[in-house]
């Protein structure tokens, strides 16, 4: 037994579980993937880990999955936090996809002083989260918190969570992570605006005493690919890969 199509559902998962589906899932499962009674689909929920179910109940407009036996267990990600600036539509969506990916267990976008985006979806960029997951066979979601501004962001900043500060105005200097600071402590990483950093937030933030100043390399990268360039350096030398 196995399933070709992995589904997030925001029900307790167990044997013997049914879990309902509302009309948005059934309309997937059964009018676009044409799955029918008996067929199988791979749940997770963010808690329970995955579990392979079986289609009791097909409708148009909803239907009942019974979870048979977990195929994996839950799988967490480093206690990590991805910040970044909002940029365009499609390049903030694709930051929220590769982290999700790439295992932050927490997605904050920040408004900063050259922030172009003044607001965001919510509820859009978390989806977004949750496709990753299920294309990527995660089973833990990242929450994606709303806006926040970045300075309030810093005066509420916990004092055990350590800060990987992509610095733009370093581009060309050897300032790497080092692989012994800090292994077992969470941590968050924080990516600018297409306009960079103020020299007023620049002065802050490398006067934080959480704050490790990383360069991304001899070249200024895009928003969006600095966002993976980061977590690729932090999962290499503190995450689990």
């Amino acid at each position: 037994m196995s399933a070709k199509i992995r589904l997030y559902v925001e029900h307790p998962l167990g044997a013997g579980q049914s879990v309902p589906l509302d009309r948005d899932q059934a309309h997937y499962l059964f009018g676009v993937m044409r799955l029918s009674v008996g067929a199988y689909v791979a749940l997770f929920n963010g808690q329970d880990g995955e579990w392979l179910a079986e289609v009791a109940e097909a409708g148009k407009r909803g239907g009942t999955l019974v979870c048979l036996e977990q195929t994996k267990p839950l799988q967490l990600p480093p206690d990590l936090w991805l910040m970044f600036a909002p940029i365009k539509k499609a390049r903030t969506d694709f930051i929220v996809e590769k982290a999700a990916e790439m295992g932050a267990a927490r997605i904050l976008p920040v408004q900063t002083e050259f922030t172009n985006s003044e607001r965001i979806r919510q509820d859009r960029l978390q989806a977004h989260a949750v496709e990753a997951a299920e294309q990527c066979g995660g089973t833990y979601v990242p929450e994606v918190a709303d806006l926040q501004k970045l300075p309030r962001l810093l005066d509420l900043w916990p004092a055990e969570r350590q800060l990987m500060f992509c610095d733009e105005a370093e581009v060309g200097n050897a300032l790497q992570l080092a692989a012994e600071t800090q292994k077992v402590a969470p941590w968050a990483i924080l990516i600018g605006p297409e306009g960079g950093f103020s020299e007023a937030e620049r002065k802050r933030l490398h006067a934080l005493p959480q704050s490790h100043v990383v360069s991304l390399g001899p070249r200024i990268l895009r928003a969006d690919t600095a966002a993976v360039a980061a977590m690729t350096l932090w999962q290499q030398a503190l995450g689990d890969w």
